[in-house]
Protein backbone atom coordinates (compact mmCIF):
# COMPACT_ATOMS: atom_id res chain seq x y z
CA UNK A 1 0.00 0.00 0.00
CA UNK A 2 3.12 2.39 0.50
CA UNK A 3 4.21 1.61 -2.87
CA UNK A 4 1.11 2.57 -4.15
CA UNK A 5 0.55 5.79 -2.33
CA UNK A 6 4.23 6.98 -3.19
CA UNK A 7 3.71 6.26 -6.75
CA UNK A 8 0.58 7.96 -6.77
CA UNK A 9 1.73 11.30 -5.22
CA UNK A 10 4.69 11.04 -7.90
CA UNK A 11 2.70 11.00 -10.91
CA UNK A 12 0.45 13.71 -9.00
CA UNK A 13 3.70 15.61 -8.75
CA UNK A 14 4.71 15.01 -12.08
CA UNK A 15 0.75 16.91 -13.64
CA UNK A 16 3.00 20.08 -12.37
CA UNK A 17 0.14 21.44 -9.99
CA UNK A 18 2.10 21.11 -6.77
CA UNK A 19 4.26 24.28 -6.18
CA UNK A 20 5.00 24.22 -2.26
CA UNK A 21 4.85 22.31 0.41
CA UNK A 22 1.60 23.21 1.56
CA UNK A 23 -0.03 21.77 -1.43
CA UNK A 24 1.96 19.26 -1.15
CA UNK A 25 1.34 18.49 2.46
CA UNK A 26 -2.33 18.69 1.74
CA UNK A 27 -2.11 15.91 -1.26
CA UNK A 28 0.14 13.73 1.46
CA UNK A 29 -2.49 13.66 3.65
CA UNK A 30 -5.39 12.77 0.71
CA UNK A 31 -3.49 9.98 -0.59
CA UNK A 32 -2.10 8.68 3.12
CA UNK A 33 -6.12 8.44 4.19
CA UNK A 34 -7.19 7.19 0.65
CA UNK A 35 -4.75 3.79 1.23
CA UNK A 36 -5.43 3.70 5.07
CA UNK A 37 -1.95 4.44 6.02
CA UNK A 38 -1.56 4.41 9.85
CA UNK A 39 0.77 7.52 9.25
CA UNK A 40 0.96 10.29 6.65
CA UNK A 41 3.28 9.75 4.74
CA UNK A 42 7.19 11.44 5.28
CA UNK A 43 9.12 13.26 2.20
CA UNK A 44 11.69 10.56 2.91
CA UNK A 45 9.21 7.52 2.55
CA UNK A 46 7.95 8.98 -0.60
CA UNK A 47 12.05 9.54 -2.23
CA UNK A 48 12.96 6.04 -1.43
CA UNK A 49 10.79 5.04 -4.38
CA UNK A 50 11.51 7.42 -6.94
CA UNK A 51 14.64 7.14 -9.15
CA UNK A 52 17.92 9.27 -9.66
CA UNK A 53 16.52 11.28 -12.09
CA UNK A 54 12.70 12.09 -10.74
CA UNK A 55 14.27 12.74 -7.01
CA UNK A 56 16.55 15.70 -9.03
CA UNK A 57 13.59 16.95 -11.13
CA UNK A 58 11.55 17.15 -7.48
CA UNK A 59 14.00 17.92 -4.85
CA UNK A 60 12.17 21.44 -4.33
CA UNK A 61 9.69 19.83 -3.07
CA UNK A 62 10.69 16.58 -1.60
CA UNK A 63 14.50 17.19 0.46
CA UNK A 64 13.40 19.60 3.21
CA UNK A 65 15.27 19.98 6.23
CA UNK A 66 14.43 17.41 8.86
CA UNK A 67 11.61 18.05 11.10
CA UNK A 68 12.47 19.26 15.27
CA UNK A 69 11.42 18.14 18.22
CA UNK A 70 9.78 20.78 20.60
CA UNK A 71 12.15 19.83 23.66
CA UNK A 72 15.04 20.35 21.27
CA UNK A 73 16.48 16.64 21.15
CA UNK A 74 15.44 13.28 19.98
CA UNK A 75 15.22 10.50 22.46
CA UNK A 76 16.55 7.14 21.45
CA UNK A 77 15.77 4.21 24.64
CA UNK A 78 17.70 1.66 24.28
CA UNK A 79 17.29 -1.66 26.32
CA UNK A 80 19.26 -3.59 28.22
CA UNK A 81 19.32 -7.79 28.15
CA UNK A 82 17.37 -9.78 31.01
CA UNK A 83 18.96 -10.14 34.37
CA UNK A 84 17.80 -10.64 37.72
CA UNK A 85 18.15 -7.83 40.56
CA UNK A 86 20.55 -9.02 43.05
CA UNK A 87 18.05 -8.45 45.90
CA UNK A 88 15.07 -10.63 44.39
CA UNK A 89 12.09 -9.29 43.02
CA UNK A 90 9.79 -6.41 44.28
CA UNK A 91 6.36 -7.89 44.79
CA UNK A 92 4.80 -5.85 42.10
CA UNK A 93 6.71 -6.71 39.05
CA UNK A 94 6.78 -8.31 36.25
CA UNK A 95 8.96 -9.30 33.43
CA UNK A 96 12.65 -10.78 34.08
CA UNK A 97 14.36 -13.90 33.34
CA UNK A 98 11.92 -17.02 32.95
CA UNK A 99 8.68 -14.80 33.35
CA UNK A 100 5.58 -15.72 32.61
CA UNK A 101 6.24 -13.10 29.46
CA UNK A 102 9.22 -14.92 28.87
CA UNK A 103 13.26 -13.52 29.50
CA UNK A 104 12.83 -10.29 29.75
CA UNK A 105 13.93 -6.97 31.15
CA UNK A 106 13.26 -6.65 34.31
CA UNK A 107 10.07 -4.59 34.96
CA UNK A 108 8.68 -5.20 31.22
CA UNK A 109 6.27 -7.56 29.79
CA UNK A 110 7.62 -7.45 26.17
CA UNK A 111 4.90 -5.80 24.91
CA UNK A 112 6.48 -1.82 25.05
CA UNK A 113 7.63 -0.46 22.53
CA UNK A 114 11.33 -0.32 23.46
CA UNK A 115 11.62 -3.24 24.92
CA UNK A 116 9.75 -4.81 21.32
CA UNK A 117 12.54 -2.66 19.82
CA UNK A 118 15.32 -4.84 22.07
CA UNK A 119 14.34 -8.33 21.10
CA UNK A 120 13.96 -7.28 17.18
CA UNK A 121 17.67 -6.29 17.84
CA UNK A 122 18.86 -9.35 20.26
CA UNK A 123 19.11 -6.44 23.25
CA UNK A 124 22.39 -5.29 20.83
CA UNK A 125 22.76 -1.47 21.97
CA UNK A 126 24.84 -1.06 18.51
CA UNK A 127 21.79 -2.46 16.61
CA UNK A 128 19.35 -0.74 18.63
CA UNK A 129 20.97 2.19 18.17
CA UNK A 130 20.84 1.73 14.49
CA UNK A 131 17.56 0.91 13.81
CA UNK A 132 16.23 4.27 15.74
CA UNK A 133 17.58 5.96 14.37
CA UNK A 134 17.11 4.81 10.98
CA UNK A 135 13.70 4.91 11.77
CA UNK A 136 13.84 8.69 12.84
CA UNK A 137 15.41 9.40 9.06
CA UNK A 138 12.48 7.74 7.33
CA UNK A 139 10.01 9.71 9.87
CA UNK A 140 12.30 12.91 8.42
CA UNK A 141 13.51 13.74 12.25
CA UNK A 142 16.20 15.60 13.08
CA UNK A 143 18.88 13.58 15.14
CA UNK A 144 21.69 15.85 15.68
CA UNK A 145 21.10 15.87 19.16
CA UNK A 146 20.28 12.44 21.15
CA UNK A 147 19.13 11.97 24.26
CA UNK A 148 20.02 8.26 24.79
CA UNK A 149 18.01 6.51 27.75
CA UNK A 150 19.37 3.25 29.13
CA UNK A 151 15.99 1.75 30.31
CA UNK A 152 15.88 -2.50 31.54
CA UNK A 153 15.80 -2.25 34.97
CA UNK A 154 19.10 -1.55 37.29
CA UNK A 155 21.22 -0.79 34.98
CA UNK A 156 24.32 -0.62 37.80
CA UNK A 157 23.59 -3.89 38.62
CA UNK A 158 25.95 -5.48 35.53
CA UNK A 159 28.95 -5.81 35.83
CA UNK A 160 31.75 -3.26 34.76
CA UNK A 161 32.49 -4.98 31.31
CA UNK A 162 28.60 -5.17 30.23
CA UNK A 163 28.36 -1.65 31.53
CA UNK A 164 31.23 -0.59 29.04
CA UNK A 165 30.60 -2.71 26.41
CA UNK A 166 26.82 -1.91 26.23
CA UNK A 167 26.93 2.49 25.93
CA UNK A 168 30.76 2.33 24.39
CA UNK A 169 28.99 0.43 21.50
CA UNK A 170 25.57 2.62 21.81
CA UNK A 171 28.12 5.82 21.29
CA UNK A 172 29.62 3.56 18.57
CA UNK A 173 26.97 3.79 17.06
CA UNK A 174 26.08 7.37 16.47
CA UNK A 175 29.31 7.69 15.51
CA UNK A 176 29.21 5.31 12.85
CA UNK A 177 25.97 6.21 11.48
CA UNK A 178 27.21 9.92 11.30
CA UNK A 179 30.49 8.42 9.42
CA UNK A 180 28.69 6.44 6.90
CA UNK A 181 25.40 8.84 6.32
CA UNK A 182 26.13 12.48 7.34
CA UNK A 183 30.27 12.65 6.25
CA UNK A 184 28.83 15.64 3.67
CA UNK A 185 25.39 16.24 4.16
CA UNK A 186 23.01 13.78 4.07
CA UNK A 187 23.79 10.70 1.88
CA UNK A 188 19.90 9.47 0.27
CA UNK A 189 21.23 6.95 -1.89
CA UNK A 190 23.48 5.29 0.30
CA UNK A 191 20.98 5.24 2.71
CA UNK A 192 18.82 3.31 0.97
CA UNK A 193 21.30 0.95 -0.44
CA UNK A 194 22.00 0.54 2.57
CA UNK A 195 19.09 -0.25 4.39
CA UNK A 196 17.54 -1.88 1.33
CA UNK A 197 15.17 0.42 0.91
CA UNK A 198 12.10 1.05 -0.86
CA UNK A 199 10.99 -1.94 1.36
CA UNK A 200 8.89 -2.86 4.10
CA UNK A 201 10.50 -1.47 7.43
CA UNK A 202 9.59 -4.58 9.50
CA UNK A 203 10.16 -7.08 7.41
CA UNK A 204 11.52 -9.97 8.94
CA UNK A 205 14.10 -10.68 6.63
CA UNK A 206 15.08 -7.86 5.58
CA UNK A 207 15.87 -6.86 8.82
CA UNK A 208 18.18 -9.94 9.42
CA UNK A 209 19.79 -8.84 6.61
CA UNK A 210 20.69 -5.58 7.96
CA UNK A 211 21.96 -6.42 10.68
CA UNK A 212 24.31 -9.00 9.65
CA UNK A 213 25.79 -6.26 7.65
CA UNK A 214 26.26 -3.81 10.89
CA UNK A 215 27.65 -6.32 12.87
CA UNK A 216 30.53 -7.07 10.25
CA UNK A 217 30.94 -3.40 11.04
CA UNK A 218 30.98 -3.60 14.54
CA UNK A 219 34.45 -4.20 15.55
CA UNK A 220 35.80 -3.93 18.98
CA UNK A 221 35.05 -0.25 20.44
CA UNK A 222 36.94 1.42 23.50
CA UNK A 223 34.18 4.13 25.71
CA UNK A 224 36.38 6.69 25.75
CA UNK A 225 37.63 7.03 21.95
CA UNK A 226 33.78 6.67 21.25
CA UNK A 227 32.90 9.69 23.60
CA UNK A 228 35.96 11.11 22.27
CA UNK A 229 34.80 10.98 18.44
CA UNK A 230 31.25 11.76 19.51
CA UNK A 231 32.04 15.49 20.68
CA UNK A 232 32.36 16.24 17.22
CA UNK A 233 30.16 13.89 15.04
CA UNK A 234 27.05 14.68 13.17
CA UNK A 235 24.83 12.76 15.46
CA UNK A 236 25.62 13.88 19.00
CA UNK A 237 24.44 11.82 22.33
CA UNK A 238 23.87 15.39 24.04
CA UNK A 239 22.60 13.48 27.10
CA UNK A 240 22.53 10.15 28.95
CA UNK A 241 20.03 8.59 31.48
CA UNK A 242 20.31 5.46 33.50
CA UNK A 243 18.33 4.01 35.19
CA UNK A 244 18.93 2.57 38.72
CA UNK A 245 17.99 1.83 42.37
CA UNK A 246 19.08 3.94 45.47
CA UNK A 247 21.02 0.73 46.87
CA UNK A 248 22.92 0.78 43.33
CA UNK A 249 23.23 4.48 43.50
CA UNK A 250 26.08 5.71 45.98
CA UNK A 251 29.12 7.39 45.48
CA UNK A 252 30.95 4.41 43.65
CA UNK A 253 28.31 3.75 41.41
CA UNK A 254 28.00 7.21 40.89
CA UNK A 255 31.75 7.73 39.64
CA UNK A 256 31.16 5.14 37.54
CA UNK A 257 27.90 6.17 35.98
CA UNK A 258 30.31 9.74 35.59
CA UNK A 259 32.33 7.70 33.53
CA UNK A 260 30.31 6.17 31.01
CA UNK A 261 29.08 9.70 30.33
CA UNK A 262 25.76 10.09 32.06
CA UNK A 263 24.24 13.07 33.05
CA UNK A 264 20.69 12.46 34.31
CA UNK A 265 20.28 9.44 36.84
CA UNK A 266 16.70 7.81 37.00
CA UNK A 267 16.34 6.57 40.94
CA UNK A 268 13.59 4.29 41.87
CA UNK A 269 12.48 5.67 45.17
CA UNK A 270 8.86 4.05 44.51
CA UNK A 271 7.92 5.12 48.27
CA UNK A 272 8.67 7.61 51.20
CA UNK A 273 7.51 5.00 53.82
CA UNK A 274 9.38 2.18 55.24
CA UNK A 275 6.81 0.35 56.38
CA UNK A 276 5.99 -0.11 52.91
CA UNK A 277 9.03 -0.65 50.73
CA UNK A 278 9.78 -3.87 53.19
CA UNK A 279 5.96 -5.28 52.21
CA UNK A 280 6.87 -4.39 48.61
CA UNK A 281 10.23 -6.60 49.34
CA UNK A 282 11.84 -3.53 47.96
CA UNK A 283 15.37 -4.49 49.21
CA UNK A 284 16.13 -0.84 50.36
CA UNK A 285 15.10 1.70 52.70
CA UNK A 286 14.14 5.58 52.44
CA UNK A 287 17.15 6.05 54.06
CA UNK A 288 19.39 4.99 51.29
CA UNK A 289 17.04 6.81 49.11
CA UNK A 290 17.90 10.04 50.83
CA UNK A 291 21.36 9.39 50.70
CA UNK A 292 21.70 8.25 47.15
CA UNK A 293 19.96 11.77 45.84
CA UNK A 294 21.93 13.84 47.84
CA UNK A 295 25.52 11.83 46.60
CA UNK A 296 23.81 11.80 42.68
CA UNK A 297 23.31 16.08 43.34
CA UNK A 298 26.43 17.07 44.97
CA UNK A 299 28.25 14.83 41.86
CA UNK A 300 26.20 17.01 39.49
CA UNK A 301 23.21 14.38 38.17
CA UNK A 302 19.94 16.06 37.32
CA UNK A 303 17.26 13.32 39.22
CA UNK A 304 14.03 11.77 38.08
CA UNK A 305 12.65 9.93 40.70
CA UNK A 306 9.98 7.25 40.22
CA UNK A 307 7.50 7.02 42.62
CA UNK A 308 4.58 4.25 42.75
CA UNK A 309 0.96 5.36 44.04
CA UNK A 310 -1.61 2.69 45.12
CA UNK A 311 1.04 0.39 47.72
CA UNK A 312 -0.63 -0.70 50.63
CA UNK A 313 -1.78 2.70 51.91
CA UNK A 314 -4.90 4.76 52.25
CA UNK A 315 -5.41 8.10 50.35
CA UNK A 316 -4.39 10.77 52.08
CA UNK A 317 -1.43 8.48 53.12
CA UNK A 318 -0.53 8.34 49.81
CA UNK A 319 -1.08 12.11 49.02
CA UNK A 320 1.20 13.23 52.14
CA UNK A 321 4.04 10.40 50.64
CA UNK A 322 4.02 12.55 47.26
CA UNK A 323 3.57 15.97 49.10
CA UNK A 324 6.62 15.02 51.46
CA UNK A 325 8.47 14.49 48.10
CA UNK A 326 8.52 18.67 47.91
CA UNK A 327 8.48 19.39 51.68
CA UNK A 328 11.65 17.18 52.90
CA UNK A 329 14.54 18.93 51.63
CA UNK A 330 16.13 15.30 51.49
CA UNK A 331 13.91 14.56 47.94
CA UNK A 332 12.85 17.70 46.15
CA UNK A 333 13.56 16.35 42.60
CA UNK A 334 14.05 17.76 39.67
CA UNK A 335 11.69 15.17 37.72
CA UNK A 336 9.02 12.72 38.56
CA UNK A 337 7.65 9.84 37.26
CA UNK A 338 4.38 8.68 39.05
CA UNK A 339 3.59 5.34 38.37
CA UNK A 340 0.20 3.94 39.71
CA UNK A 341 0.42 -0.08 40.56
CA UNK A 342 -0.79 -2.08 38.40
CA UNK A 343 -1.69 -5.75 38.69
CA UNK A 344 0.18 -7.78 36.22
CA UNK A 345 -0.15 -11.85 36.37
CA UNK A 346 3.21 -13.45 37.21
CA UNK A 347 3.88 -11.42 40.22
CA UNK A 348 3.64 -11.75 43.92
CA UNK A 349 0.93 -9.13 43.83
CA UNK A 350 -1.51 -10.66 41.57
CA UNK A 351 -1.45 -13.36 44.20
CA UNK A 352 -2.29 -11.20 47.10
CA UNK A 353 -4.69 -9.85 44.84
CA UNK A 354 -6.46 -13.01 43.64
CA UNK A 355 -6.62 -13.74 47.30
CA UNK A 356 -8.36 -10.22 48.35
CA UNK A 357 -5.38 -9.20 50.49
CA UNK A 358 -4.79 -6.35 48.04
CA UNK A 359 -6.94 -3.73 46.79
CA UNK A 360 -6.23 -2.04 44.08
CA UNK A 361 -6.42 1.68 42.92
CA UNK A 362 -9.06 2.46 40.77
CA UNK A 363 -8.66 5.00 37.72
CA UNK A 364 -11.59 7.55 39.54
CA UNK A 365 -8.90 7.65 42.38
CA UNK A 366 -5.79 7.95 40.63
CA UNK A 367 -7.03 10.67 38.89
CA UNK A 368 -8.14 12.46 41.78
CA UNK A 369 -5.44 11.72 43.52
CA UNK A 370 -2.65 13.33 41.16
CA UNK A 371 -4.71 15.84 40.27
CA UNK A 372 -4.79 17.04 43.92
CA UNK A 373 -0.71 16.45 44.09
CA UNK A 374 -0.02 18.42 41.06
CA UNK A 375 -0.96 21.79 42.50
CA UNK A 376 1.91 21.05 45.11
CA UNK A 377 4.29 20.43 42.41
CA UNK A 378 6.68 23.47 42.58
CA UNK A 379 7.82 25.02 39.19
CA UNK A 380 11.50 23.64 39.21
CA UNK A 381 9.83 20.03 38.70
CA UNK A 382 8.93 18.38 35.14
CA UNK A 383 6.04 15.63 35.83
CA UNK A 384 7.69 13.06 33.59
CA UNK A 385 5.21 10.54 33.30
CA UNK A 386 1.84 9.49 35.13
CA UNK A 387 1.51 6.02 33.73
CA UNK A 388 3.71 2.84 33.00
CA UNK A 389 4.25 2.32 29.33
CA UNK A 390 2.66 -1.17 30.13
CA UNK A 391 -0.26 -2.06 27.85
CA UNK A 392 -3.46 -2.30 29.36
CA UNK A 393 -4.12 -5.79 27.97
CA UNK A 394 -1.33 -6.93 30.37
CA UNK A 395 -2.93 -5.24 33.01
CA UNK A 396 -5.03 -7.54 35.25
CA UNK A 397 -6.29 -4.78 37.47
CA UNK A 398 -5.60 -1.63 38.62
CA UNK A 399 -4.96 1.62 36.72
CA UNK A 400 -4.81 0.40 32.96
CA UNK A 401 -5.42 3.62 31.26
CA UNK A 402 -2.77 4.33 28.83
CA UNK A 403 -4.21 8.21 28.23
CA UNK A 404 -4.56 8.82 31.85
CA UNK A 405 -2.73 12.48 31.90
CA UNK A 406 -5.56 13.22 29.87
CA UNK A 407 -7.97 13.45 32.43
CA UNK A 408 -6.00 15.32 35.50
CA UNK A 409 -6.30 19.02 36.48
CA UNK A 410 -4.49 21.29 34.30
CA UNK A 411 -3.92 23.47 37.30
CA UNK A 412 -0.36 22.72 37.29
CA UNK A 413 2.98 24.95 37.93
CA UNK A 414 5.66 21.79 36.64
CA UNK A 415 7.80 22.21 33.47
CA UNK A 416 6.12 20.33 31.42
CA UNK A 417 3.14 22.06 31.94
CA UNK A 418 4.48 25.53 30.81
CA UNK A 419 7.20 24.65 28.31
CA UNK A 420 7.24 26.53 25.16
CA UNK A 421 6.32 24.51 22.19
CA UNK A 422 6.27 27.26 19.21
CA UNK A 423 5.00 30.95 18.06
CA UNK A 424 5.49 34.56 19.04
CA UNK A 425 6.70 35.17 22.03
CA UNK A 426 6.85 38.43 24.21
CA UNK A 427 7.58 39.58 27.73
CA UNK A 428 11.05 37.56 28.60
CA UNK A 429 12.32 37.75 31.85
CA UNK A 430 14.91 35.98 33.98
CA UNK A 431 13.49 34.53 37.09
CA UNK A 432 15.70 33.33 39.95
CA UNK A 433 14.25 30.69 42.01
CA UNK A 434 16.25 29.48 45.19
CA UNK A 435 16.01 26.81 47.43
CA UNK A 436 17.41 24.26 49.73
CA UNK A 437 17.63 20.69 48.73
CA UNK A 438 19.65 17.61 50.14
CA UNK A 439 21.42 19.76 52.36
CA UNK A 440 22.77 22.30 49.25
CA UNK A 441 21.46 25.10 47.84
CA UNK A 442 20.10 25.03 44.42
CA UNK A 443 18.86 28.12 42.34
CA UNK A 444 16.53 27.37 38.98
CA UNK A 445 17.23 30.70 37.08
CA UNK A 446 14.57 30.30 34.14
CA UNK A 447 13.81 32.64 30.98
CA UNK A 448 9.74 32.79 31.21
CA UNK A 449 7.19 35.42 29.39
CA UNK A 450 4.11 35.03 27.18
CA UNK A 451 3.46 33.40 23.77
CA UNK A 452 0.70 34.71 21.47
CA UNK A 453 -3.03 34.39 22.66
CA UNK A 454 -4.01 32.22 19.57
CA UNK A 455 -1.63 29.35 20.14
CA UNK A 456 -2.33 29.59 24.10
CA UNK A 457 -6.41 28.93 22.94
CA UNK A 458 -4.94 26.00 21.06
CA UNK A 459 -2.82 24.74 23.82
CA UNK A 460 -5.60 24.49 26.15
CA UNK A 461 -8.15 23.19 23.70
CA UNK A 462 -5.89 20.55 23.33
CA UNK A 463 -4.86 19.73 26.92
CA UNK A 464 -1.24 20.54 26.76
CA UNK A 465 -1.12 23.53 29.10
CA UNK A 466 -2.60 24.64 32.43
CA UNK A 467 -5.99 26.33 31.68
CA UNK A 468 -4.81 29.26 33.31
CA UNK A 469 -1.94 31.58 31.58
CA UNK A 470 0.41 30.67 33.60
CA UNK A 471 4.13 32.12 32.12
CA UNK A 472 5.81 29.92 29.66
CA UNK A 473 8.73 28.41 30.41
CA UNK A 474 11.83 29.23 27.56
CA UNK A 475 15.00 27.81 29.16
CA UNK A 476 15.94 27.21 32.32
CA UNK A 477 19.68 26.42 34.27
CA UNK A 478 19.84 24.05 37.70
CA UNK A 479 22.53 25.62 39.69
CA UNK A 480 23.71 24.24 42.68
CA UNK A 481 26.01 24.96 45.48
CA UNK A 482 26.69 21.32 47.11
CA UNK A 483 26.65 19.86 50.93
CA UNK A 484 29.52 18.17 50.35
CA UNK A 485 32.81 17.46 47.76
CA UNK A 486 32.99 14.11 46.37
CA UNK A 487 35.25 14.26 43.87
CA UNK A 488 39.00 16.21 43.22
CA UNK A 489 37.72 18.07 40.68
CA UNK A 490 34.59 19.28 43.11
CA UNK A 491 37.10 21.98 45.56
CA UNK A 492 35.62 23.91 48.25
CA UNK A 493 34.45 27.17 46.91
CA UNK A 494 32.85 25.03 43.70
CA UNK A 495 29.29 25.11 42.53
CA UNK A 496 27.52 22.81 39.99
CA UNK A 497 25.91 23.06 37.00
CA UNK A 498 23.64 20.34 37.09
CA UNK A 499 21.62 20.71 33.83
CA UNK A 500 20.98 24.05 31.38
CA UNK A 501 18.29 23.18 28.33
CA UNK A 502 16.42 25.86 26.15
CA UNK A 503 13.40 24.54 24.51
CA UNK A 504 11.29 25.63 21.28
CA UNK A 505 12.07 23.23 17.68
CA UNK A 506 15.55 21.94 17.91
CA UNK A 507 18.11 23.28 15.45
CA UNK A 508 21.07 21.29 14.03
CA UNK A 509 24.80 21.81 15.53
CA UNK A 510 26.16 25.41 14.54
CA UNK A 511 22.74 26.37 12.52
CA UNK A 512 20.27 29.01 13.49
CA UNK A 513 16.59 28.99 13.00
CA UNK A 514 13.49 30.84 13.39
CA UNK A 515 12.73 29.54 16.86
CA UNK A 516 14.73 30.14 20.23
CA UNK A 517 17.83 28.07 20.21
CA UNK A 518 21.10 29.09 19.24
CA UNK A 519 19.94 32.38 19.99
CA UNK A 520 22.11 33.28 23.54
CA UNK A 521 19.15 31.74 25.76
CA UNK A 522 21.74 29.73 27.08
CA UNK A 523 24.91 31.76 27.31
CA UNK A 524 22.06 34.34 29.28
CA UNK A 525 21.26 31.33 31.82
CA UNK A 526 24.88 30.55 31.90
CA UNK A 527 25.92 34.12 32.92
CA UNK A 528 23.06 34.61 35.43
CA UNK A 529 24.92 31.62 36.59
CA UNK A 530 27.61 33.21 36.81
CA UNK A 531 26.66 36.52 38.49
CA UNK A 532 25.46 34.24 41.38
CA UNK A 533 28.42 32.23 42.07
CA UNK A 534 30.54 35.36 41.55
CA UNK A 535 28.04 36.91 44.54
CA UNK A 536 28.29 34.17 47.20
CA UNK A 537 32.80 34.01 46.62
CA UNK A 538 32.49 30.65 44.33
CA UNK A 539 35.93 30.72 42.34
CA UNK A 540 35.35 27.52 40.20
CA UNK A 541 32.00 26.10 38.17
CA UNK A 542 31.50 22.34 37.25
CA UNK A 543 29.39 21.33 34.36
CA UNK A 544 27.77 17.60 34.29
CA UNK A 545 27.91 17.76 30.33
CA UNK A 546 26.46 15.81 27.63
CA UNK A 547 29.60 14.41 25.64
CA UNK A 548 27.94 16.13 22.54
CA UNK A 549 27.70 19.41 24.25
CA UNK A 550 31.47 19.94 25.09
CA UNK A 551 32.58 22.07 22.42
CA UNK A 552 29.56 24.12 22.97
CA UNK A 553 31.02 24.85 26.10
CA UNK A 554 34.69 24.95 25.29
CA UNK A 555 33.33 27.85 22.99
CA UNK A 556 32.34 29.38 25.96
CA UNK A 557 35.66 29.31 27.83
CA UNK A 558 35.14 26.17 29.68
CA UNK A 559 37.53 23.65 29.63
CA UNK A 560 37.67 19.64 30.14
CA UNK A 561 38.74 18.50 33.70
CA UNK A 562 38.25 14.96 34.25
CA UNK A 563 34.40 14.10 33.58
CA UNK A 564 33.10 17.84 33.29
CA UNK A 565 33.71 21.23 32.11
CA UNK A 566 35.00 23.99 34.39
CA UNK A 567 35.17 27.66 34.25
CA UNK A 568 37.45 29.50 36.66
CA UNK A 569 35.71 32.69 38.17
CA UNK A 570 37.75 35.77 38.41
Amino acid sequence: MIKKACLEVLEELKKGKIKDQDSFNILKIKISKKYGLKEILTNIKILCYLSKKDVKKFKDILITKPSRTSSGVTVVAIMSKPKKCEHGKCIYCPGGPGSVFGDMPQSYTGSEPATMRGIRNKFDSYLQVFNRLEHYILMNHDISKIELIIMGGTFMNFDKKYRDEFIGYAFKALNDFSKMFFDDGFNLEKFKKFFELPGEVDDKKRTIEIQEKLLKLRNKCDLSKEQLRNERSSVRCVGLTIETRPDFADLRYGNEMLRLGCTRVELGVQSVYDEVLKKIERGHTSKESIESIRILKDLGFKINIHYMIGLFVNYKKDLDGMKNLFVSDDYKPDMLKIYPCAVIKGTKLYDLWKNDEYEVLSNEKAIKLISEFKKFVPEYCRIMRVQRDIPSKNIAAGVNLSNLRQYLDKNCRCIRCREYKSGEISGVKLKVLEYKSSRGKEFFISHEGRVSPNLFKKNVHEGRIASFPNPKIFGFCRLRFPSQYLRKEIVEGSALIRELHVYGSSVKIGERGKGIQHRGFGKKLLEKAEEICKKNNIKKIIVISGVGVREYYRKLGYKKEGVYMVKKLN
